[in-house]
């Protein structure tokens, strides 16, 4: 296969790397990568930078890029992981192929490189514990000593590790390490476990085996024998890369990809921890990983954000080795870029203030065109039906308004959109309460389609639907996870102290207008003057339910120049 430079240049550091390996004629011209992902956890906005790096690095040069599921640790992984990983980059828009791969397809060959590396003389079975073993590592500024097994001979090394295969030993008993150097500066090469045991069903190879690598083994080895290029990962594996280096060195007789690291994405108001977002939905602080307010894939799927607006705003934060966070509004930015161009308009009143129209005709309906796109004549129309009692948002009448509210008053007129204008004659209250229960208001037939033919200026414009033919549903506000934008920045504080307790606001007596009724699951639309809104998974044609995506405009971002200052 023969690649070719990036179109219209480099489009970062890796890129650039990229291209000078093919000038060089390095690989034989071939670009292959691979997206490696854990299956312990659902995949979250951060790994879809991984994502769309690693396969955009392969459309961009002709190459591979291979999906691959590190099941090395039994304890922490299931199936219901694996599904959802292959659900998430699928849904991203990217494929694979043929090219799905899983580190429990090399565990033979991961065992024959260690034997190869005891019969070498660089790797050894300790006995060491946990505890122990930490004990003898050393510290960043003090150098490490030598484990008491580490001059175990071959013959002794081979017996233990095949015994250790075998089952004859419980968890913890006893590791393979590699045999490196315990004064090294890097605390990684200080003779770190290759193998640990574990008593643990597999979810791929059942109890074949109780013998599982460690991470930073199986991980180059796989890379070599899937014969990868270029091994892009994150920036906290850069000290990993000398063992990476050393693990293929050593082998020998495998080919030897170039590990890259780039920064992870961090973003602000949640958290990217698969550890913490676990602990969120362990302790049931929120709905399971699909929680629209989580920040993984699947909880974004639910809550309405597009592939396309998740692949924009990776291409746009663009790819360095400087960490730094990005703004949860630039996220929500894109998410609007997209939608506002590919979501039909529709209406919809989520906290209902009822009018009677007292000079419309009790039986009569108005049904009013109206369209689904205002720059988009190809979404086509809908009718929308007019009647005598209507429904508007309660914040859009106010008794005693300020001078700029130029909605509903006493006394006002208003334009309804897509209808008529209408002036407020009266308002009713409740006796006790004193609350508005409704207002009566006439409206001028003369101006159907919200125009005024005889000149007068309206400046207020609302939306309503009617009381009579709207249909009534449950919309789910959405907001940020967290009430800060580092909840984990202060480790003596528990993270969770920072959860927002408006991050789900949902709302039972909402109205949408008839158009709406045959919905389906994850169709978008943008409810007019409130925001976008997708249909949620568990919404049936009984039960409609709405998942506000985003607002209108970034609603945070005066809360945050205020904390900024």
């Amino acid at each position: 296969m023969t690649s070719t430079v990036a179109p219209n240049g480099p489009k970062n550091f890796i890129y650039s790397i990229v291209d000078e390996d093919l000038k060089s004629g390095k690989n034989n011209g071939r670009v292959a990568t691979r997206f490696p992902p854990e299956p312990n956890g659902y995949l979250h906005i951060g790994h879809a930078k991984s994502i769309c790096l690693n396969f955009g690095i392969a459309k961009d040069y002709s190459g591979t890029c291979n999906l691959r599921f590190d099941d090395t640790n039994p304890v922490t992984e299931e199936q219901e992981y694996i599904n959802a990983i292959i659900d998430a980059v699928k849904w991203l828009g990217f494929d694979w192929q043929e090219r799905m791969y899983y580190a429990s397809d090399y565990f033979e060959r991961f065992y024959e490189g260690a034997v190869f590396l005891i019969k070498k003389g660089r790797a050894y079975v300790c006995d060491l514990n946990a505890d122990e073993m930490r004990e003898y590592r050393g510290t960043l500024t003090a150098p490490g000593k030598d484990s008491p097994y580490r001059h175990r001979s071959e013959a002794e090394n081979l017996d233990l590790f095949a015994r250790m295969r075998a089952g004859e030993f419980p968890d913890g008993a006893k590791v393979l390490r590699a045999k490196i150097d315990m004064s090294s500066p890097n605390i990684n090469m200080r003779d770190p476990v290759m193998y640990r045991i574990r008593h643990e069903t597999h979810p791929r190879t059942g109890d074949k085996w109780c013998i599982y690598p460690m991470y930073d083994y199986a991980h180059c080895v796989s890379d070599a024998l899937e014969n990868i290029t270029h091994s892009v990962c994150t920036l906290e594996f850069e000290d990993h890369r000398p063992l990476y280096d050393w693990f293929l060195e050593q082998i020998g007789t495998l080919p030897h990809p170039q590990q890259i690291e780039f920064a992870r994405l961090n973003l602000t108001y949640t958290v990217m921890s698969k550890r913490k977002l676990l602990e969120l939905v362990s302790e049931k602080l929120v709905d399971g990983w699909d929680d629209p307010r989580m920040p993984s894939l699947i909880g974004l799927r639910r809550r309405g954000f597009t592939p396309q607006a998740i692949r924009s705003f990776c291409e746009k934060i663009g790819v360095t080795k400087q960490e730094s966070t990005v703004e949860m509004g630039y996220l929500e930015e894109c998410v609007r870029e997209d939608l506002n161009v590919v979501t039909p308009r529709a209406m919809a009143v989520l906290n209902p203030l009822r009018i009677i129209i007292t000079n419309f005709p009790e039986d009569k309906v108005d049904y009013l065109d109206a369209a689904y796109h205002p720059n988009d004549p190809e979404m086509g129309t809908r009718q929308v039906p007019f009647t005598r009692e209507i429904y508007i948002e309660q914040d859009d009448f106010m008794e005693n308004p300020p001078k700029e509210f130029f909605r509903l008053r006493l006394g006002q007129e208003v334009r309804l959109r897509y209808a008529y204008i209408i002036k407020c004659e009266q308002v009713v209250k409740d006796a006790a309460t004193g609350a508005i229960t409704e207002l009566h208001c006439t409206y001028d037939p003369a101006t159907r389609g919200g125009s005024a033919l005889d000149g007068r200026k309206i400046k207020g414009t609302i939306h309503w639907v009617s009381a009579a033919k709207a249909i009534k549903a449950e919309v789910r506000l959405y907001d940020r996870l967290f009430n800060v934008a580092n909840p984990s920045g202060d480790k003596d504080v528990d993270f969770k102290t920072y959860l927002n307790p408006k991050a789900l606001v949902s709302l039972t007596n909402c109205f949408i207008e008839p158009a709406l009724a045959k919905v389906k699951p994850e169709e978008k639309f943008q409810f007019e003057r409130l925001g976008y809104f997708c249909v949620d998974f568990a919404s049936t044609a009984e039960k409609l339910v709405f998942n506000r995506t985003v607002t209108l405009k970034d609603s945070w971002a005066k809360t945050r120049k205020q904390h900024e200052s």
